[in-house]
């Protein structure tokens, strides 16, 4: 049939569970300092599912987030924690290619308070600088606008590695980026950078499916990787937001994910995974049913 890169699942909110932690505006970058042991075992859970690719988790392991805790000492040695977390557990699978994770400046979801393009890659030159030796590629992630993504591609394009765009549209409106900006205009970006791959993620599950129509025609392999929150809150949107101003829904079992990522390999879709509450567990459900469609999992 058809070969299907399979990514892991949430790798913040999956370490933010396991620890029992106080949510922190540091997200998952509070639990690696406190427990670094956890986040090899996240990784080792996904590539055990079933998952080929592992995201390090160094979403929110900039120097803006971290100066604003009074860590911006630790740059470099929590990017290399992350990393060498990710290498470890691939190594002690015995496979697994590893994705440098790159999230969004300032805050997920609020484009309004990111630098322009230009100061944006300046501000990912130091991140991309500590990964790009140590991981196989770069996912840039969450990004809500066109100029958010503009300044990422700048800075990871170029490093000699994959670069794969990951994109995040409205809760209800998957025609839209979270800026309100049309998605579709991302089409010339794409066409100026040349990514390897174009993803939507962090979005509602039912959101992608119109997405993904539009990034289909952008001519680069793609797919997406949805959350499980019921959306994302107003509360969440607010000055140094915690991940306790979010809801998880209680509908969104392994089997009813599968049956939404299943649908995006139906519409071409050839990468897929989970973001924000989506586990080890619905990897696996996804992973046996793309094997019972004939796909093979690469």
């Amino acid at each position: 049939m058809t070969e299907i890169t399979l990514l892991d699942g949430s790798i913040g909110q999956e370490l933010v569970k396991r620890s029992g932690d106080k949510p922190t505006p540091l997200w998952s970058t509070s639990v690696m300092i406190d427990h670094p042991d956890l986040v090899g075992d996240v990784h080792l859970d996904y590539l055990e599912a079933g998952a080929t690719i592992v995201t390090t988790n160094t979403y929110a392991v900039l120097r803006d987030r971290l100066v604003a805790a009074g860590l911006g000492d630790k740059l470099e040695a929590l990017s290399d924690t992350a990393v060498q977390a990710a290498r470890s557990a691939c190594a002690s699978f015995g496979s697994g290619r590893v994705a440098g994770s790159i999230g969004p400046l300032m805050a997920s979801y609020r484009p309004d308070i990111c630098p322009p393009a230009a100061e944006a890659a300046q501000s990912y030159s130091e991140p991309v600088a500590l990964m790009k030796d140590h991981v196989d590629l770069f996912l840039i992630e969450t990004m809500s606008s066109l100029d958010q993504a503009d300044g990422a591609l700048r800075a990871t394009m170029g490093q000699g590695i994959p670069v794969w765009l990951a994109v995040t549209v409205e809760d209800d409106n998957g025609t839209l980026l979270r800026s309100g900006e049309a998605l579709a205009d991302l089409k010339p970006l794409i066409a100026q950078h040349q990514p390897d791959a174009v993803l939507i993620n962090c979005s509602r599950p039912e959101a992608v499916a119109a997405a993904l129509d539009i990034i289909k025609t952008f001519g680069k392999p793609f797919g997406a990787y949805a959350n499980g929150f019921t959306r994302i809150s107003d509360g969440f949107l607010e000055d140094k937001p915690t991940v306790d101003a979010l809801q998880t829904r209680t509908d969104l079992g392994p089997a009813a994910y599968a049956d939404f990522a299943m649908a995006w390999v139906d519409q071409g879709a050839t990468i897929i995974g989970g973001c924000c509450e989506i586990g080890p567990a619905h990897i696996s459900e996804l992973a046996r049913q793309l094997r019972a469609k004939g796909h093979t999992i690469v």
